[in-house]
Parts: structure tokens; C-alpha cells; sequence
């Protein structure tokens, strides 16, 4: 019997912009097409009951060293989810049958010149864009889309 542990098919995206609308793109380790994919934080939950934003500042924090709760920080739930087909090459790191993803999107307003640290399993490099060359970027149709309404989803400052 295999002690795999399978990744459960619920995920974040987390868009990490500052208030003049930057956002953060880091460049994914794992591929091997030779193609940059470029893309906001994202991330499975751990347990199928661990919270939404729990898993969305887990993963901000492991993927760039961002802690979610640092000053100048503002988590939003943007009460958005898409549901969309798991690229071939990573079903296997689900369980048998598994096909189907849902994802729930979060923005991240930080401080302009906010640190980032990468994990450097998972991304090699990061670059602040514009939100709409952000979106131009970004490999995923999903993320490309958040970046589009991050102008009308970002909290007002206050």
C-alpha cells in the first residue's frame, strides 16, 4: 500500500500587489517545457477543513516570506472561486480520478518595497509589474483574470 499523500484538490490564489496596483509575479521552479511560467502565490489546503484565508497566508508565507499579519498588510477575500480541469502533468499529485480543481482568490495589499523571500523548491525568480502587464504575464487564464479585477476588488486605503 502507498503512503502517498495526495494534494486535495482545493486551492488559493493570491494576488500580492501593492497600493499602486504592482503586482507580484514569481516564476515557478517545476516546469519543464522550457516556457516561464510566471504566476501569483498559489497553494492547496492542508485539510479539507482548514479555512480559506488560513491557507492563503500559509502559502504567501511559504512561497515569498510574507507574513499576511505584518503592518501595512491587508488580506481580502475576494468571495471569488473558479473550478477549472488540473493541467496532465500534475494529476499525479492527486488521488486516482481526481481531475478537477477549485480555486478561491485572495488579494494581498503590502507596502511598496515589501521583502520577498522565494522558496527556491518551488520559484526561481520574482518581478513587480503593473496589473495589467501582470496579467499579460501570467500562464494561468485564472490568475491573468484576478489580476484584471484587482482594480475594482482592492480595498480602498484607509
Amino acid at each position: 500500500m502507498s503512503n502517498q499523500r495526495f494534494k486535495i484538490p482545493e486551492s488559493v490564489l493570491v494576488v500580492i500587489h501593492t497600493p499602486a496596483l504592482e503586482v507580484l509575479l514569481i516564476q515557478r521552479a517545476d516546469t519543464a517545457d522550457g516556457v516561464e511560467h510566471w504566476q501569483s502565490v498559489t497553494g492547496s489546503k492542508e485539510r479539507w477543513d482548514e479555512p480559506w484565508a488560513v491557507t492563503a497566508a500559509r502559502e504567501v508565507q511559504e512561497e515569498t516570506g510574507i507574513d499576511v499579519q505584518a503592518p501595512g498588510c491587508q488580506l481580502t477575500d475576494w468571495q471569488l472561486e473558479n473550478h477549472y480541469d488540473i493541467w496532465p502533468q500534475w494529476l499525479h499529485r492527486y488521488a486516482p480520478g481526481v481531475r478537477r480543481n477549485r480555486e478561491r482568490v485572495f488579494g494581498l495589499r503590502v507596502p511598496a518595497g515589501v521583502p520577498v523571500v522565494l522558496n527556491p523548491r518551488e520559484h526561481v525568480r520574482f518581478q513587480w509589474q503593473p496589473w495589467l502587464d501582470a496579467a499579460d504575464l501570467c500562464f494561468s487564464a485564472s490568475n491573468a483574470e484576478a489580476c484584471l479585477l484587482l482594480p475594482r476588488l482592492s480595498p480602498p486605503l484607509g
